[in-house]
């Protein structure tokens, strides 16, 4: 197989269409197209699923795909061991991120990793549940907890603290609660309980038996806009809360500890774009790692 064909099905097969793909490779679409359709017929089988508004890879496209991938990574690993360390760091990595670590810290940082390498393409998906990293809803997945079942590779990325804060407003008004039994004479703000795919976010029985929220947000992020509106009380991220002046910890020993994971599955780990993307989320929470835990 010709590695010019199996580049310029990356391209196609990364874009989802021929005319992107094409100028990307600066090289005529007509002549592009022409190239796949050799590629299949050397195959001897479909790999593009051809339509007006793009293509999609056929189950052997996604086949070839993933052997395309393994053969991009080491030609780049034969490039970088005979010198040419100027290889482009190209294709899209997605991350599936809680959206406390993907919104609050991650959003606003990965444009540097993107300003580092133009051709890279990163998407972030900063919801509240889990991936499926088998069937490709994310490349790499920021964990609360270390998952135990599949080929997958996990590291320990940081712990984080979360504590119960209210705002300035709110405690000038109600008063500030002495002990976590005086919680319950105040409103609290909570996740929505059925909603929760981890038991490691079930924060409130680590502060008080029955939370009973009278507010249920699904999102780390929602619930520190009600707090910060004066809603009530909750158990914030520190990392996230400390960011607004206008937020204050309450009932400081109570504190409650967590860790982040990266997560990928392990078919992808020679992949040099994913391990790029790994790294410099690793080397983001070492250089910020003081802003995640409490004292």
């Amino acid at each position: 197989m010709d590695w010019d064909d199996v580049r310029m099905f990356l391209a196609v097969a990364r874009s989802g269409q021929i005319l992107a793909a094409s100028k990307r490779l600066a090289i005529n679409h007509a002549t592009l197209g022409r190239r796949m359709t050799a590629l299949e017929d050397g195959l001897k089988t479909r790999l593009l699923i051809r339509r007006t508004n793009g293509c999609s890879l056929t189950a052997e496209g996604e086949v070839l795909l993933a052997a395309a991938e393994r053969m991009e990574t080491e030609m780049l690993s034969a490039q970088a061991r005979t010198g040419r360390n100027d290889a482009a760091i190209s294709g899209t990595v997605r991350i599936g991120a809680p959206d406390g670590f993907g919104v609050s810290f991650l959003a606003s940082r990965m444009g540097r990793l993107t300003r580092r390498h133009p051709d890279l393409k990163v998407q972030l998906v900063p919801v509240p549940r889990s991936f499926s990293l088998s069937q490709r809803e994310a490349d790499i997945a920021i964990t609360i907890e270390r998952p135990e079942q599949g080929r997958l590779i996990s590291s320990k990325l940081t712990d984080y603290t979360l504590g119960l804060y209210a705002s300035k407003a709110y405690l000038e008004t109600e008063g500030e609660p002495k002990n976590a039994e005086d919680l319950r004479r105040h409103p609290r703000i909570g996740y929505v309980e059925d909603l929760i795919f981890s038991q490691s976010l079930n924060f409130t029985g680590e502060v008080m038996r029955d939370w009973d929220a009278g507010f249920e947000i699904s999102s780390a992020i929602g619930q520190t806009e009600a707090v910060r509106a004066g809603a009530g009380i909750g158990i914030l991220h520190d990392y996230v809360a400390r960011q607004y002046p206008e937020l204050v910890r309450i009932l400081p020993d109570l504190t409650i500890r967590r860790s982040y994971w990266t997560t990928y599955h392990e078919t992808s780990r020679d992949l040099l774009r994913l391990r790029t993307v790994v790294d410099f989320i690793r080397e983001l929470t070492v250089q910020e790692g003081h802003i995640f835990v409490s004292g």
